[in-house]
């Protein structure tokens, strides 16, 4: 929740709205400068936020993204076009998983735009780059008014806070010292539930609960972006339900609680608890998104009678519809009711725990051997970031402890994600120990923010799994196409190109192994591991997504 500002008389648009972003938490901003946005850096600048410049605007967008993922919110800066383009993939992402991202851009002058109708970097109209991110962002606004400027910042930052997903604010570069002379006082919004509405549905639901036979809980992604983990253990806890997440959602309990099965992904995932989630006769699906990746190609076989479906946007009690019902006070309010169904009995190794390392031998490294000893070094204070493919199908395979968390781009999946989400990660927390794993195919595309992480000092260990090229199109696509091809590099080497960090080349099991403990140990810089594998290795979960998606494509 934003706090209030001080006194905004004599505040330019500027000067307002980083003052509205230092109300909402926001610490630091990445981006890359351009001559329209130039006079708002100089002022960002001079303000406390920091600003952190990146390689390219797609992984200054990855990092806002991830930044606000484990800070609640966070923002990203570039000029007009050439850089609010380029970061459309970034931010299509971040409204696709519902992470808050601040699209902060320039745009020319109100006033050159009349003389000068081609102005560098404009496409078709002036208005084309605000178009397109009306599809990205749950709000927007151009700030051509001065008296409405303060104004449409509050409420845009507001569905930014709300909603948890991106919004979009452009300021004409003759806008950014402009004055308004009016009086303007900020009100902080608030968000209720409609009492009746929260009493009926948190009492029918507690019914359902009490009458349960094999009570479920699927707990999704949203508990993250609302910050509801407690919640759901306090839930858990005096209901005695046991609970399983999906693969977004993975973290938000931590893994070693007695009550958490594992993560629930239809047919794609582990058959035993699978099974057990699907035998349920009552689940409760909250903060759930129902992707294809999350029900497991949509293989999952949820029965709507036999669901509480309760998210930001709706909340469902079987075939029921209630309005008005915010998610964190349907979650307090079903707590609070004190449900107790018969306690359910879980399997003994039903949930995935720390599988001992064994001998390490001089065989050649396997993801399969790959997890156990990452396994055994993850304590409460890691923050794993994975990309897509095998780096975040074996990423699911560690056991997160504590507080700790697990970031990634499970249902966008775009490539090139956990490099820049590094690096956003270690701005919003840089005392912590950050694991990220990521492709070659992945790194090749944008890699090279490993130097901004060089330039701050930051100590991620980073685990590039190389397996020459696109590993996920091969198993997904029977063939030995050369188009999943891609040439090698010496990523150990980076490092050394870099000016900062050391690098590590391994094959077999031990050398992983003492890489791995020596790269932990260090916390003077950056860690790079080249890990070499078969092009025909491939995690459990890959194997059954193929057998899956296999058909489709």
């Amino acid at each position: 929740m934003a706090h209030s500002s001080s006194s905004v008389a004599g505040l330019s648009i500027g000067q307002y709205l980083i003052r509205r972003l230092q109300d909402y938490g926001l610490q630091d901003i990445f981006g890359i400068p351009g001559d329209y946005i130039l006079s708002f850096y100089s002022m960002l600048e001079k303000s406390p936020i920091n600003m952190v410049g990146c390689t390219r605007e797609d992984c200054a967008g990855f990092a806002a993204d991830a930044y606000a993922r484990v800070h609640g919110m966070g923002a990203v800066c570039v000029t007009y076009c050439v850089g609010g383009l380029s970061i459309c993939n970034s931010i299509a992402g971040a409204y696709a998983e519902k992470s808050p991202v601040v699209v902060l851009t320039g745009s020319p002058g109100l006033r050159e735009r009349i003389n000068n109708p081609l102005l560098h970097h404009m496409v078709r109209e002036f208005s084309t780059q605000k178009d397109v991110f009306e599809k990205l962002c749950v709000a927007g606004a151009e700030l051509v008014d001065p008296v409405t400027a303060f104004r449409e910042i509050d409420r845009v930052l507001d569905a930014a806070a709300r909603f948890k997903r991106p919004v979009y604010i452009e300021l004409p570069r003759d806008m950014v010292n402009v004055v308004p002379h009016i009086s303007h006082t900020f009100q902080e919004p608030t968000t209720t539930s409609d009492p009746q509405a929260l009493e009926e549905a948190s009492a029918e639901a507690a019914r359902l609960i009490a009458a349960a036979e094999r009570p479920m809980i699927i707990a999704g992604v949203e508990l993250h972006r609302f910050a509801l983990q407690d919640e759901l253990t306090t839930l858990a806890e005096a209901t005695g339900i046991p609970v399983a997440a999906t693969m977004l959602g993975k973290s938000v309990i931590r893994e070693t609680h007695p009550l958490y099965v594992g993560l629930y992904e239809g047919a794609m995932g582990r058959e035993e608890v699978t099974k057990f989630v699907e035998d349920s006769d009552l689940i409760l699906l909250l903060g759930t998104f129902m992707t294809d990746i999350n029900l497991g190609i949509f293989t999952a076989n949820l029965d709507p009678s036999k669901c509480v479906y309760a998210t930001s946007e709706q909340l469902r009690v079987r075939h029921h519809h209630y309005h008005g019902v915010t998610l964190p006070d349907f979650m307090r309010a079903l707590a609070a009711q004190k449900p107790h169904p018969p306690k359910r009995a879980i399997p003994p190794g039903l949930a995935m725990k720390q599988q001992p390392v064994g001998e390490v031998t001089d065989e050649q490294l396997t993801i399969r051997r790959m997890v156990p000893m990452i396994n055994e070094l993850l304590d409460d204070d890691v923050i794993v970031v994975a990309d897509i493919g095998d780096s975040l199908f074996s990423a699911t395979e560690l056991v997160t402890r504590g507080r700790s968390e697990f970031i990634s781009p499970a249902y966008y999946t775009s490539m090139g994600f956990a490099v820049p989400a590094t690096l956003g990660v270690q701005t919003a927390k840089p005392k912590a120990r950050v694991l990220s794993i990521i492709g070659d195919g992945a790194f090749q595309m944008t890699g090279m923010e490993l130097s901004t992480i060089v330039r701050h000092g930051y100590d991620p260990v980073i685990i590039v799994l190389d397996n020459h090229g696109y590993g996920t199109e091969r198993w997904l696509h029977a063939g030995d196409w050369e188009y999943n091809e891609i040439h090698p590099w010496k990523y150990s080497k980076l490092p050394d190109v870099l000016g900062g960090g050391t690098g590590y080349e391994v094959r077999t099991e031990k050398e992983f192994h003492k890489a791995l403990h020596s790269a932990w140990n260090d916390r003077e810089g950056m860690s790079v591991i080249h890990v070499h594998l078969s092009d025909q290795d491939a995690s459990e979960t890959l194997n059954r997504l193929a057998s899956r998606m296999g058909r489709n494509i």
